[in-house]
């Protein structure tokens, strides 16, 4: 947080099978793996250009326990339709790599339909909801500047990770 890459829009990917493109998502997809995160967006790394790469979690409305079996994606210029209304959306906790330690509960869409190119520059059109579009509108936001913490609508739903209880989340909301 505070690298100007991260606060401006991300340019278009005008080659999908240029080097340069293919050693980004190469790199894109070692430091994701080396971070364990589940998604990354190119900005994160310094690179001002329109690739996430993400593991799409089945449609649940959690977490899963383990991303082994789930195919990683790349999505290069990314476009994302919203499915639900705005009133709609639901909140969730969210952290992110950069924004290291911290965590938020972030509203957003269930559902999304987000489209783009893969790797090979073959044509990507999904359907996602629950995790799934969560994942992928969180890494989204990254190549329109936007960092989680600007979703949140509650500052004091912000926590540092170490200091987090979500049991007395659940108190203040009783």
């Amino acid at each position: 947080m505070g690298n100007p890459v991260l606060a401006r829009r991300a340019e278009e990917v005008t080659d999908v099978a240029a080097r340069e493109t293919q050693a980004l998502i190469a790199d894109m997809l070692d430091t994701m793996a080396r971070a364990g995160g589940i998604g990354l967006a190119a900005p994160q790394i310094g690179v001002s250009r329109r690739v996430i790469v993400f593991y799409p979690p089945p449609d649940t409305p959690e977490r899963p326990e383990s991303l082994e079996g789930i195919e990683v994606r790349v999505l290069i210029n990314p476009v994302i339709t919203y499915l639900d209304a705005e009133a709609d959306r639901e909140e969730d906790w969210e952290a992110c790599l950069s924004v290291p330690g911290l965590k938020g509960l972030v509203p957003r869409h269930r559902r999304i339909r987000y489209q783009g190119l893969d790797a090979d520059g073959n044509s990507i059109d999904v359907v996602a909801q629950a995790f799934h579009a969560r994942v992928v509108q969180h890494e989204f936001d990254h190549l329109d500047g936007i960092l989680y913490p600007k979703r949140l609508t509650d500052l004091s739903k912000l926590h540092y990770i170490q200091e987090w209880n979500p049991l007395a989340d659940e108190e203040d909301a009783t």
